[in-house]
């Protein structure tokens, strides 16, 4: 499986201003790859065209071997009319029980299932919201900022779980946190202004996995590449 962006180009409605312009990358390792770029490079317009929520744009996207892209991102909210359990035992397909049980553990949302999604903290309901997606079947999942307002040791030890429980999916990771991306994801794909050429570049991240210790001057020299490849 693999996707494939080729002479993108998005322009706002009515104005000479672009999102994009003959943007390109590709992504063929399954995992987690990210996005990254500093607010306003076009990190969500790029996650919704991919999902088919935003049109207009003209270019080539091919993704082989893909079907389902599902979206997921921050302050997305779900019905509180029922309890948080109640609410993901009714979105969990009828194979998926034991995966659920084991999310609910690895997200640490067990004492959230008598609880109303409004009754939840800011970092308690992304992780509700990240889980109910995991249950579902997808091909990608967009992460976008998912996990903000959730503590880093937590953070971490759901990415380095969930990695490990889907090693051969395709998730795609948008983050400010360049720390983040760089420890955990494969790929990263570097967004910059229209105006620069290219206007993405693709680092390798280290990647990190469960029992792996990761060398800091790796870490440093990629936290490093990304810096200069989004200036």
């Amino acid at each position: 499986m693999r996707l494939q962006v080729k002479n993108l180009t998005l322009k706002y409605p009515e104005t000479n201003n672009h999102v994009f312009r003959d943007l390109t990358f590709e992504l063929k390792t399954p995992g987690f790859n990210a996005i990254f770029g500093p607010s306003g490079v076009g990190k969500t317009s790029l996650a919704r065209i991919l999902t088919g929520d935003l049109t207009g744009f003209s270019g080539q996207m091919t993704h082989q071997g893909m079907m389902t892209f599902l979206y997921s991102y921050n302050l997305e909210r779900l019905p509180g009319w029922s309890s948080v359990g109640k609410h993901l035992i009714k979105v969990t397909p009828t194979n998926r029980h034991d995966r659920r049980e084991a999310l609910v553990n690895v997200f640490g949302i067990e004492d959230c299932l008598q609880q109303r999604f409004s009754q939840l903290s800011l970092g308690q309901r992304n992780r509700v919201n990240l889980l109910r997606y995991l249950l579902q079947e997808f091909d990608l999942l967009i992460m976008d900022e998912s996990l903000a307002n959730v503590d880093e040791i937590t953070r971490e030890t759901i990415l380095l779980k969930v990695k490990a429980m889907f090693p051969k999916t395709h998730f795609l990771y948008i983050s400010h946190n360049v720390v983040e991306v760089a420890k955990f994801c494969n790929d990263i794909v570097v967004l910059r202004g229209v105006g620069r050429r290219p206007q993405s570049t693709i680092v390798a991240g280290q990647d990190a996995r469960l029992g792996q210790e990761i060398d800091p001057h790796k870490m440093d020299r990629t936290m490093l590449e990304i810096v200069n490849a989004s200036s």
